[in-house]
């Protein structure tokens, strides 16, 4: 092997893939010429960044939308810097969509899915109940927008979709962990990001939470808002943290669910995902057992061995799908993982373990297919494959110290035996474009308004430690738990929960730090 930094595979996805529990999939829906435009609120000119003063006063053009749900909502482009440290450099668009209020007094509540890299501009259009519930829908123009780099906003561009099946399910030729292996997983990290480079026109170096937090801070004084009301979920916590660490005293009211530790550096991330993921598979394997139709059986350990067996099994010898694929251990993790996500979907995981013990790897792939977007006809549905690796490596410092690496692949292997031998892959941010400009520090906010921060006890993509420890970090974090299974907590059918989080962003009462919802 040699000495090419690696990274060990970070997951973290889009809470959508999740919560959607991989019950349909998401409806097809493009804006239409409007037949009437809604009106335009003023923006709010207060503290704007010098230079940066056309931006801020631009003037929205909301058209209407068809083809949500039952609603009212229109669409809009923001114009944006590319580069908020110089205004000269360029700029880009952001796609935002508005669902009206009933009552328009408490202004605008903007939310983000998670990723990074999902569209928060289809999470809204497909259902602004399903991303924030009734009563907030009702109470707030709710916005839901991508980020740069992401979706209908200037984005990033990378393989076309026979290119990015090949980068994401072609089982390499020599066995895991050989140089050969790792040589062809370089390479085609190396044409991964040249495609990138040659599709993106530029943009690479400027997609980071950094700018896409002030991009968000845009968003609040072109809708009209004098301070910040938002929504965020798994990665959509760090980007308002974010937002709270630059802008503080333009902090509205804050939910951050499902929260990333902004201190922890990515081999952290990694190793503490795959002891969270391992956890979970954990869970799901203790009800699979319980029932009449697991095709595990024993104990919890000797099905964890079994799977550990199915997984080695695949690797060696992959299963050939109906559409031509070939389902290797990585493909057969990620449809694992992507089921993990919230627990009404571990029937789908039950029934796709199943077919794979039985030879059949399709219900396996469509998991895969689910988390990766990409559809029956083999297109992709969006870019966030593309725009999460962009964001990760320029966020993420590279992790090139060998013992930390070794240290982090020992705490894998014991913590998380089932995942460990799938979790390390070669990485793809030791051949990106520009060097990573994100820090990971603690965020403190001091002077912000109360900003409540959920978490779930065994939410396997951002662990409950996570939203711990960012609760203890903000001077005036307030601290939510759902103990119960799957990622995120808001909305998810806890009335504890969901009346502490709609308490607070409809009428200002912020919950008691500590608050457990069982």
């Amino acid at each position: 092997m040699n000495n090419r930094p690696r990274r060990l595979v970070a997951v973290a996805a889009a809470v959508l893939a999740a919560a959607l529990a991989l019950s349909a999939c998401g409806i097809l829906w493009d804006p239409k010429t409007p037949d009437a435009t809604a009106p335009s609120q003023s923006p709010n000119l207060d503290d704007v960044p010098a230079g940066f003063e056309d931006f801020y006063g631009q003037s929205l053009a909301w058209e209407r939308c068809e083809g949500a749900d039952s609603g009212d909502y229109d669409c809009t482009t923001v114009t944006a810097p590319l580069d908020w440290a110089d205004p000269e450099a360029g700029e880009i668009e952001l796609a935002v969509i508005r669902r009206a209020a009933d009552d328009r007094a408490r202004g605008s509540l903007l939310t983000n899915p998670g990723g990074p890299g999902a569209s928060g501009y289809d999470l809204i259009a497909e259902s602004a109940q399903f991303a924030v519930g009734e009563e907030l829908a009702a109470a707030y123009d709710v916005i839901g927008f991508d980020p740069r780099g992401v979706g209908r906003s200037t984005a990033v561009t990378c393989l076309d979709p026979r290119a990015m099946d090949a980068y994401l399910f072609d089982i390499p030729a020599d066995p895991r962990g050989s140089a050969g292996w790792e040589a062809e997983l370089t390479e085609r990290n190396d044409e991964f990001v040249q495609a990138c480079v040659d599709g993106s026109d530029g943009i690479l170096p400027y997609i980071t939470t950094d700018n896409a937090a002030r991009d968000l801070d845009l968003l609040r004084a072109v809708l009209g808002d004098a301070q910040l009301n938002y929504l965020g979920y798994s990665y959509g916590t760090f980007l308002g943290a974010t937002y709270a660490k630059l802008f503080p005293a333009k902090v509205g009211r804050l939910v951050l669910d499902g929260a990333i530790d902004p201190s922890i550096p990515g081999l952290d991330v990694g190793t503490t995902q795959a002891i969270g993921f391992e956890s979970a598979l954990r869970a799901y394997m203790a009800d699979c057992l319980d029932g009449d139709d697991c095709p595990f059986s024993g104990s919890v350990d000797e099905a964890m061995a079994d799977l550990g067996t199915l997984l080695a099994s695949v690797d060696r010898s992959p299963l050939p799908a109906s559409d031509g694929r070939e389902l290797g251990a990585d493909a057969l993790l990620t449809g694992i993982i992507a089921a993990l996500y919230a627990q009404e979907s571990w029937t789908y995981l039950t029934a796709a373990l199943d077919d794979a013990l039985s030879g059949d790897p399709d219900t396996a792939f469509l998991l895969a297919d689910f988390y990766y977007g990409r559809t029956p006809d083999g297109t992709y549905e969006d870019n966030s494959t593309e725009a999460f690796r962009a964001y990760n490596c320029m966020d993420y410092p590279l992790d090139t110290d060998e013992a930390d690496q070794a240290a982090a692949e020992a705490t894998i292997a014991e913590k998380a035996p089932t995942i460990a031998p799938y979790w390390q892959g070669v990485d793809v941010c030791a051949v990106w474009p520009a060097e990573p400009t994100g820090v990971r520090e603690p965020i403190v906010a001091e002077g912000a308004a109360p900003i409540v921060v959920v978490g779930t006890t065994n939410d396997p993509a951002t662990p409950y430690s996570w939203s711990e420890s960012l609760a203890e970090q903000l001077s005036s974090g307030v601290l939510v738990t759902r103990v119960g299974e799957g990622h995120t907590g808001f909305n998810k059918g806890n009335a504890c929960v969901d009346d502490a989080v709609v308490a607070y962003l409809i009428d200002g009462t912020v919950p008691e730090d500590g608050l457990r919802c069982g």
